[in-house]
């Protein structure tokens, strides 16, 4: 969905544009929109089944709300729905609203939201601000849709509490993307930097017949044998533009994820990488349209 017709998918979808006014989603479109936990359940409700029984099947049903409950009736079947269940509000006690409130700020954040920001703002405990967060990351998991046109490969390393000089080479957590000039980003914590590490992905994730531009860095030297137009620039010689070649864009990327971790989390754990490499991901390919109806849409849906 990251692709064109994502675009053509967001033109078209009620729920998405309902109610932004040229092309943001401010705070108060939100609050408008979501003034009480009632309305986020209703949103969910709409957004998962739409006027669709999931028990019966019959289209144009009513859903009557339980009191006390976040479940409804169907009109047809007169049987519970749970429009909560198997997202990531499945058994939670917090406010429904907070957990609308927390997605709006990951949308609107550029450099990211930390557990303790979410814990000072809501009032809950750190212990929930974090399940929250990670919750929430889920949301922005990457497709598997094939880059095209000019393509950017590189590979970084990620930020450590621990001083550089005293980690070794073998132990920093190795980053590697792809990015499409004016377009999308891919991005994968690796085990190495390898050649067999890193061609397999830019196979899987690459379309052939493109041209690709990357450092002189061995592992890509067989890339031409791929299928691949292959073109490099000399970083080492402070070479960094050749003609078209260059690899400012995926630099660029780097340059705000690696700013938001160190400047908002100061470090990742190497088994929640990958999640907070999504997230900026996510950000990056969806940079152009507001995110938080997005993210509330999938909310619903994920399971």
């Amino acid at each position: 969905m990251y692709n064109a017709n994502f675009f053509i998918y967001a033109l078209t979808s009620k729920y998405l544009f309902a109610s932004i006014k040229g092309m943001r989603y401010t705070l108060n479109d939100f609050k408008a929109e979501y003034p009480n936990d009632r309305a986020c359940l209703l949103a969910v409700l709409e957004n998962r089944y739409g006027d669709t029984c999931p028990r019966c099947g019959v289209i144009g049903v009513k859903f009557h709300p339980v009191t006390g409950r976040k479940s409804f009736v169907c009109s047809e079947c007169d049987k519970f729905i749970s429009p909560l269940a198997d997202t990531i509000f499945r058994k939670s006690e917090t406010s429904l609203w907070n957990w609308f409130y927390a997605i709006y700020q990951f949308s609107v954040s550029k450099n990211g939201v930390s557990a303790k920001e979410l814990e000072r703002s809501l009032g809950v405990t750190y212990k929930t601000a974090w399940r929250m967060c990670k919750q929430i990351r889920l949301l922005m998991e990457q497709d598997n849709d094939k880059l095209a046109g000019e393509i950017e490969v590189d590979e970084t390393y990620a930020p450590s509490r621990k001083h550089p000089r005293r980690i070794g080479r073998s132990n920093k957590q190795i980053i590697f993307g792809a990015v499409e000039r004016n377009g999308r980003v891919s991005a994968n914590h690796v085990k190495s930097s390898g050649a067999r590490v890193l061609i397999p992905i830019i196979q899987d994730r690459v379309e052939t017949d493109v041209t690709i531009y990357s450092d002189e860095f061995g592992s890509y030297k067989s890339l031409t044998k791929r299928g691949y137009t292959h073109t490099t620039v000399n970083h080492s010689t402070l070479q960094y533009v050749r003609g078209t070649a260059h690899t400012n864009t995926i630099e660029g990327f780097w340059s705000q994820l690696k700013r938001s971790i160190d400047g908002t989390y100061h470090a990742v754990s190497p088994k929640y990488l990958q999640s907070y490499v999504n997230q900026f991901v996510f950000q990056y390919n969806f940079r152009n349209v507001p995110t938080c109806p997005i993210l509330l849409e999938r909310a619903a849906k994920l399971s």
